[in-house]
């Protein structure tokens, strides 16, 4: 995300909050392991990775004043006013005791909601876990919980939707899991997994979670193929209009292209269309994709080839004159 937001030129920064990532792939404008590291909470406290986390977390929360001055050492100014409109990115922990049960990184984000930012969580769940009811319920749990635990805007995503089809053939549409719809069609599918769950101490526990789910009616999923331009834009267009950022500090004001085209619904991206990209007709659009790219590819040859073929001709028509030429480093 930060790469393609650099690359439709806007302002981006990323905080990692993960005292575990020592190896961040992204420039780190803030990094938390200046604050803390697990590798020093594991060997003084003597925890394991999980709790390690958990207080490394807490530290940061005792801590919050290191975090606010960080923060406030990112903002950009005019010479006037702080814009308002740059992204920060925060970069968390997988843990999901975390986003569940314990309450330090909501208080985190809430502390940081108060300094003025507009915070909104972006949960990431692997399409993989479409493939087995069991997982999918699981994740349909997560997230719930997820969402009432952080109080925050909330948008799930279905990561790697590309990989999908190199996996057995889910029994139903996308759409059936990107919108949660009716799960007792799901409880067969479930109880046909593993024999265990078809067992019938099961079945009145599997139909108080399906239950469960839908009474909230809150969980529903985006998806995401991340090397593909339109799911990435696609992606960026709602989490613009969850945050507010697509209306501006005011409606109308200080408008940029890119927030234009958000309202306009520019590159909106169908579910069904995603079903047909990348399950019922991959292996035609990825075919369509590599000619246009080796049609591009062979149209900026033959440019490049002409510039210099008209570069030639001028320094001939330069040594015709008798002219000389000397060119300054």
């Amino acid at each position: 995300m930060h790469q393609f937001m650099g690359a439709i030129g806007r302002r981006c920064s990323v905080v990692n909050l993960d005292p575990a990532n020592d190896h961040t792939s992204y420039p780190c404008a803030l990094d938390v392991r200046d604050l803390v590291t697990l590798e020093e909470i594991m060997a003084e406290d003597t925890l394991g990775p999980n709790g390690g986390v958990l207080y490394a977390l807490e530290e940061l929360e005792n801590n919050f004043e290191w975090l606010e001055k960080g923060l406030k050492g990112l903002e950009v100014t005019n010479g006037y006013d702080v814009w308002t409109e740059d992204y920060i990115i925060f970069d968390c922990p997988g843990q999901v005791e975390l986003f569940t049960h314990h309450s330090s990184l909501r208080n985190i984000f809430f502390r940081i909601s108060k300094l003025g930012y507009r915070l909104i969580v972006i949960h990431l769940v692997d399409s993989y876990s479409l493939t087995l009811p069991s997982m999918y319920i699981s994740a349909l749990l997560l997230s719930l919980r997820s969402m009432l635990q952080m109080d925050l805007p909330h948008i799930n995503v279905l990561t790697k939707i590309d990989n999908l089809s190199n996996y057995s053939a889910l029994p139903f549409n996308l759409d059936f899991y990107t919108e949660v719809q009716d799960l007792n069609y799901l409880l067969p599918h479930l109880e046909a997994e593993t024999s265990r769950l078809s067992h019938a101490k099961f079945g009145a526990l599997n139909q108080a979670i399906v239950d469960l789910v839908q009474e909230f009616a809150l969980v529903a999923f985006e998806t995401l193929a991340v090397e593909d331009k339109k799911s990435m834009m696609h992606l960026l267009q709602v989490i613009d209009r969850a945050s507010g950022y697509a209306f501006g500090p005011a409606e109308g004001a200080n408008d940029s292209i890119w927030q234009v085209a958000v309202r306009e619904g520019w590159g909106d991206l169908n579910i069904h269309d995603v079903q047909e990209r990348w399950l019922d007709a991959k292996e035609e659009y990825d075919e369509h994709e590599r000619r246009a790219l080796e049609e591009e590819a062979k149209a900026k040859q033959a440019s490049a080839q002409s510039q210099d073929e008209d570069e030639l001709d001028f320094q001939g028509m330069i040594a015709d004159s008798g002219t000389k030429v000397i060119r300054k480093s």
